[in-house]
């Protein structure tokens, strides 16, 4: 849930990125680190396993100035995909006002895939948000890989839902930069039409896109 503080003159935006264990997640969010150079003013922080895989969460945030002395924040957090981290995954999607879903392209992951997404949709509900209407977009991740789904398969799937579809190979930067932007002007443009955030911030869909867009120039 969007929060604002009006005695610190801050708007706070949650991302969260899911998606079944070893899909790519973090691997976002690393590279959006990356692409943005340093400019978030802050390090990436993450809490990880001994084999380097998420434990509670990875946590990026971005900063913008708006007008009156406002500012947008954006944080963006990763979910642990493990199986045994059910509860930390529903805990960290509480109050998200926008998800990414990071589905692995392999053809071996689709059950993976599809349990992972189911359980986002159940999790979006027992935190009182219409899965039907929240801000969400899929990536399919791994590209590079062997045995993958095709683009036309791909195209298909894309079809038959609402949710904007990328393809990506987060390894290697490609594709990330993309989604991440795709989700932030889905989320803006959904919480601008419940908050008229265009009024209280003068920033439109299209002038927020142009502010996050100048983030990674």
């Amino acid at each position: 849930m969007v929060y604002t503080d009006v005695q610190r003159r801050e708007l706070t935006i949650k991302l969260v990125y899911c998606g079944p264990a070893l899909s790519g997640k973090t691997t976002n969010l690393r590279c959006l680190h990356d692409a943005l150079g340093g400019r978030t003013g802050t390090d990436l922080f993450s809490l990880a396993t001994r084999g380097d895989r998420t434990l509670f969460f990875d946590l990026l945030p971005l900063r913008l100035e708006v007008q009156g002395g406002f500012r947008v924040r954006l944080k963006l957090f990763t979910v642990p995909g493990q199986v045994m981290h059910a509860a930390t995954r529903k805990l960290v999607l509480a109050g998200a006002d926008g998800v990414a879903f990071v589905a692995d392209s392999q053809r071996a992951k689709t059950q993976q895939n599809n349990e992972s997404y189911a359980e986002v949709k159940a999790n979006l509900v027992t935190n009182g948000v219409d899965p039907a209407t929240a801000p969400i977009v899929i990536q399919f991740n791994k590209r590079d890989l062997p045995d993958i789904r095709s683009d036309a398969e791909i195209d298909r799937i894309a079809a038959k839902g609402r949710e904007p579809v990328f393809r990506a190979t987060a390894i290697a930067g490609a594709g990330v930069v993309e989604t991440f932007l795709g989700l932030a002007r889905l989320t803006w443009a959904r919480l601008d039409r419940h908050h008229r955030l265009h009024t209280q911030f003068g920033l439109s869909p299209d002038n927020f896109m142009e502010r996050v867009g100048a983030l990674f120039a």
